[in-house]
């Protein structure tokens, strides 16, 4: 009997030490993989909020094996220069719009969807144009080929339609934008300095300071909700919407090549796949939060909203087609990815006009007489 004993004994010692062997590897598998992402915005604006909301997603998804560390603009590099530091390395990623980068090569305000709204296209088709119509491809080519950059790429968050902007003194034409210092980001500004507009690119946390000074008499931010965040109706009481120069732009989701390299496949998924839910998540609530901005910039802070003129925005569309036209002669892969957007338009815009009833057209039925 002590025999057996002893057997049962050494037996029981035997599985306990074979399943500490196969516990230990899985525990150091269980160590969660932190990156460290700076964004090219402020803590402050609701565009952070959809890089808190894509680290959530990315924390859950991967159980926790894969973690997000979140950080505003200013807190590793300033915020222009976040695509670089996640190139070399000093950041493992960030969260930027493509068109800040448009002095290395104006095909980068291409990626964010481009001035004019890429010939029709809504958010929808340029979800389609890049997973569909080979964008991201390009999106990949532009940033590690023509660029040398050492980042993955993928669109993540879409923060449009954009107002066209704010102004110390109503406009009625254009004639009234020419010779004001107005805060215009990415290739727009060289769009509206092309038809006579005094541009300022700056980043989104310096667009208060700049107006309390009076160093511009106007600017353009995001949307309703985002701009009454950022205060601008606490200097500005004048509120145009839409805009063309960014109805339909496109932030990004930026990793360092080797880090993304180095994770293992199912992070890089999860990774990826994010960014997509992202993306649709916040596009459902970002509408809501700015319908609710514009009603209380109007009820609460006594903002006189209008509607932007339209000769205001043909005169944009007009320049931009010029200077694109000029880019696309000169700069062979601007000509690529813009023949490319316009191909996938020219297939999806007409199609959708024909098999999709106008927005307005319910809309004038249900709350045209509310709107009188």
């Amino acid at each position: 009997m002590k025999r057996k004993a002893l057997i049962c004994v050494g037996i029981m010692f035997a599985v306990v030490a074979f399943g500490s062997l196969m516990v230990q590897p899985q525990k150091a598998m269980a160590k969660p993989i932190t990156l460290t992402m700076q964004a090219t915005w402020p803590a402050g604006s609701t565009l952070y909020d959809n890089f808190l909301m894509y680290a959530k997603q990315v924390k859950e998804m991967s159980g926790g094996r894969l973690i997000i560390k979140t950080l505003p603009a200013g807190a590793i590099v300033p915020a222009f220069e976040v695509i670089d530091a996640v190139s070399r390395g000093v950041i493992d990623g960030g969260h930027a719009w493509a068109s800040y980068w448009f002095g290395k090569n104006k095909a980068a305000a291409l990626f964010t969807g481009g001035p004019g709204g890429t010939f029709g296209m809504d958010f929808t088709d340029y979800l389609g144009w890049m997973y569909e119509g080979g964008g991201l491809k390009l999106y990949t080519e532009f940033y590690q080929d023509i660029l040398k950059l050492n980042v993955v790429v993928f669109p993540i968050m879409p923060a449009g339609p954009q107002s066209f902007g704010w102004f110390k003194k109503p406009i009625k034409s254009f004639d009234d934008m020419k010779g004001l210092k107005m805060r215009v980001g990415g290739l727009a500004g060289i769009i509206f300095t092309r038809a006579g507009v005094n541009t300022v690119n700056l980043p989104g946390g310096e667009i208060l300071p700049a107006a309390e000074r009076g160093v511009i008499d106007a600017g353009e931010w995001v949307t309703p909700g985002e701009d009454m965040k950022m205060g601008f109706h606490e200097i500005w009481k004048n509120y145009y919407l839409p805009g063309m120069h960014e109805n339909v732009t496109v932030a990004e989701i930026l990793f360092n090549k080797a880090v993304w390299d180095k994770l293992p496949k199912d992070l890089q998924a999860i990774a990826r796949y994010a960014s997509i839910s992202t993306f649709i998540l916040w596009q459902s609530w970002f509408i809501k939060y700015n319908a609710q901005g514009l009603k209380d910039l109007v009820e609460k802070h006594g903002v006189n909203v209008q509607r932007t003129p339209d000769d205001v925005l043909y005169t944009f569309l007009k320049n931009w087609d010029a200077i694109a036209a000029e880019e696309a002669a000169k700069n062979p892969f601007f000509k690529k990815v813009f023949q490319s957007q316009k191909d996938y338009a020219g297939l999806v815009v007409p199609a959708r006009m024909f098999m999709f009833p106008e927005y307005k057209f319910a809309g004038e039925y249900y709350w045209g007489a509310a709107k009188k």
